[in-house]
């Protein structure tokens, strides 16, 4: 829900970049829980390599681990990937090998908003099999349509599961107020029985830099 009120979810959506984290935060975030959990983890003779993903939560006491996965977050990754001029299988490779080449990708200056379209019932038990409409026209230069629990039966699209699509605006330029506007009124293209979502993905941000 709206607010970051209602249970606990996957993520409903993401945004890059963002004004709430700077060098600080970072340096604090490694220090206190990245660093850390490398180190015990080595010390247990599991030393990784590889992505590691820390989902965290900023709180007035300072930033509080969430999760940890061996893969990249979702829907975080549909936002900052697009963001990343390089080669991003040279950095994969070079950590991979145990000698990381951070140049191998660099922010482009562009901004992107993601939200999350879920079935009714989510996160509880949901409906499936609902036909998805709209994505024919939902089509734009700015735009892609991540499927996520979707299935292709009889020339239709189907829902398969809770978080649906990700629609996912991608620009030129640092202004998350116009990679909004872009992901809402293509959001507002597609539908499907039941269909639920976040009105207020990056507002939090926008309140900051305006």
């Amino acid at each position: 829900f709206d607010g970051d009120k209602g249970k606990n979810t996957g993520g409903m959506g993401a945004y890059a970049p963002t004004p709430f984290v700077n060098n600080k935060l970072l340096e604090e975030i490694s220090e206190k829980i990245i660093n850390p959990t490398l180190k015990a983890m080595k010390d247990q003779g599991a030393q990784y390599s590889g992505c590691l993903y820390c989902g965290l939560m900023l709180t007035d006491e300072g930033p509080k681990v969430v999760e940890f996965n061996c893969r990249f977050g979702d829907p975080e990754t549909q936002v900052v990937l697009p963001l990343l001029d390089g080669d991003l299988l040279e950095l994969l490779y070079s950590s991979a090998s145990g000698h990381i080449n951070k140049n191998s990708v660099w922010y482009n200056g562009g901004s992107s908003v993601c939200v999350v379209l879920a079935s009714q019932g989510y996160p509880d038990q949901y409906v499936k099999g609902k036909e998805i409409f709209g994505l024919d026209i939902a089509h734009n230069e700015n735009i892609i349509v991540y499927h996520a629990g979707t299935t292709f039966i009889d020339g239709k699209i189907l829902t398969s599961g809770g978080r649906v699509l990700g629609v996912t605006s991608i620009i030129k330029g640092n202004n998350l107020s116009i990679a909004k506007q872009i992901c809402y009124d293509v959001v507002a293209k597609i539908n499907f029985d039941g269909m639920q979502y976040r009105k207020d993905i990056c507002d939090k941000a926008l309140q900051i830099k305006h």
